[in-house]
């Protein structure tokens, strides 16, 4: 699949102790993306989350709205090295998708429209730390961004939080997604310049 890379229009500049090492801030929302973007009618958009026991929970697009929302303010940090200060989303936090969801998992593998996946541990996704969000910045998320929704995981590299996010599958064991499987870092965190695998 070919990766769109537009946008790198960023500068240098003191951003503290918010940017990770080797991380340069931009202004403005670079697209990268693993192929072409789905187009998901709201109609046909669900959202799944599969235990390891067989069991399914669904939402449907008008579900997933009615719970309750959140809008949380984040940096985000891209493994190509641009760093975005305090990103406004709105979604529904992990932690209220999966509350009725009985799992021993340790492990989840995210999937998105489109065919694009990736891993993560479980206890990154809860106590407040990712989002299924369908807004950015007031606005309806725009495809080009992910949406109609997207994951958000803000403490690793953005390639864990997957575009045009479809479901979830919990797992026993760590399984690699689409980039992990290419030869990037298995965990991704900005802060340890965890890019690449050995790092």
């Amino acid at each position: 699949m070919g990766i769109i890379s537009r946008g790198f229009q960023g500068r240098r500049r003191d951003a503290g102790d918010r940017l990770p090492p080797g991380q340069y801030l931009v202004d403005d929302f670079p697209v990268l993306s693993a192929g072409p973007t789905p187009r998901v009618p709201l109609d046909r958009w669900e959202f799944t989350v599969d235990t390891e026991a067989g069991q399914t929970h669904r939402w449907s697009w008008a579900e997933f709205l009615a719970l309750p929302q959140q809008t949380p303010t984040v940096d985000i940090h891209c493994v190509t090295k641009w760093t975005k200060l305090d990103t406004s989303w709105q979604g529904v936090s992990l932690d209220v998708l999966l509350e009725d969801v009985e799992t021993a998992a340790d492990y989840a593998l995210v999937y998105s429209y489109g065919g694009y996946t990736t891993n993560l541990p479980l206890e990154d996704l809860l106590d407040g730390q990712a989002w299924i969000v369908h807004g950015f910045d007031g606005e309806e998320l725009e495809p080009r961004h992910g949406g109609p929704a997207r994951l958000i995981v803000p403490h690793l590299y953005f390639w864990k939080s997957a575009k045009w996010v479809r479901g979830i599958r919990l797992l026993n064991e760590d399984y690699p997604g689409f980039w992990e499987t290419a030869g990037y870092n298995n965990y991704g965190d900005p802060w340890r310049e965890q890019r690449y695998e050995g790092d």
